[in-house]
C-alpha cells in the first residue's frame, strides 16, 4: 500500500505544472498574520503576444479568509475583472457564508522580510469612468503624484487639499486608477492611501478602474 501511495504522489506532482507568483513589494506591513485562510492565485501567463491572468482558486473555501496572491506584473485591466468575479461569488454565497471572513491582497514587506496583507473586503470595483459631480483623484501609471483636474498632488496631501476647498455641496471623494498600471503600482498606492488618507479604506468602498 505504501508503494502505491508513493506512485500516486509522484504522479500528482509530475502532472502539476510549476508556477510562480511574483508578489508586489512595499516597505511596511499593514496586516502581518491571517488565520483560517484559503489561497487564491492569479498567475502571469503569456500566449503568443497576449498576457493572461491565469486564476487558480481550487483550494479556496468559501467560509475562510481569502488571500489573493497576484503576480505584480499583471496590469489592473486583467486583474480586477477576475477579482470582481471572485468577490461576487463569495458575496452571493448563502449556505456557507461567514460574515467575519475577509479578503486580503498579499505582498512582500521588503523591510520586515515577511509576507504582509492588505484588506479589501468591502471594496466594490467599477470598470468605468466616475460620474460627473464627484471629486476624482486619478492615479496614473508610472506617476508618483495623483492628478486632480490639472493639478498634481502628493498622496500624503490628498485630504489636506480636499478639505482646503470650500464646496457649496461636498462631493463624493473618488479614486480612479489607470487600468494599465501594474498590480504592484496599485498595491503600493493602496498602502500609501491606507497610511495618509484613511486607516481603513473600507470607508471609501468604491474604486474605479478605467
Amino acid at each position: 500500500m505504501k508503494y502505491f501511495s508513493l506512485i500516486f504522489i509522484f504522479l500528482l506532482f509530475s502532472c502539476e505544472e510549476k508556477k510562480d507568483v511574483l508578489l508586489p513589494k512595499a516597505n511596511v506591513s499593514i496586516v502581518k498574520d491571517v488565520q483560517d485562510h484559503s489561497p487564491i492565485y492569479i498567475f502571469f501567463k503569456t500566449e503568443g503576444k497576449d498576457t493572461i491572468a491565469d486564476v487558480n482558486r481550487k483550494n479556496s473555501i468559501i467560509s475562510t479568509n481569502w488571500i489573493f496572491n497576484i503576480d505584480k506584473r499583471l496590469p489592473l485591466r486583467l486583474v480586477i475583472p477576475e477579482v470582481m468575479k471572485l468577490q461576487e461569488k463569495k458575496r452571493a454565497e448563502k449556505v456557507h457564508k461567514n460574515e467575519k471572513a475577509e479578503n486580503y491582497y498579499s505582498y512582500a514587506d521588503s523591510i520586515g522580510k515577511n509576507m504582509a496583507f492588505l484588506p479589501f473586503t468591502k471594496v466594490y470595483y467599477k470598470t468605468e469612468k466616475p460620474t460627473q459631480g464627484t471629486f476624482v483623484f486619478y492615479f496614473r501609471k508610472g506617476k508618483e503624484q495623483v492628478l486632480m483636474g490639472n493639478k498634481e498632488i502628493k498622496i500624503s496631501e490628498i485630504l489636506k487639499y480636499f478639505y482646503s476647498i470650500k464646496f457649496e455641496r461636498v462631493p463624493d471623494l473618488v479614486f480612479l486608477f489607470d487600468k494599465n498600471m501594474s498590480y504592484e503600482e496599485y498595491i503600493q498606492d493602496k498602502i500609501l492611501l491606507q497610511k495618509y488618507v484613511s486607516h481603513n479604506l473600507d470607508k471609501l468602498p468604491v474604486e474605479f478602474i478605467y
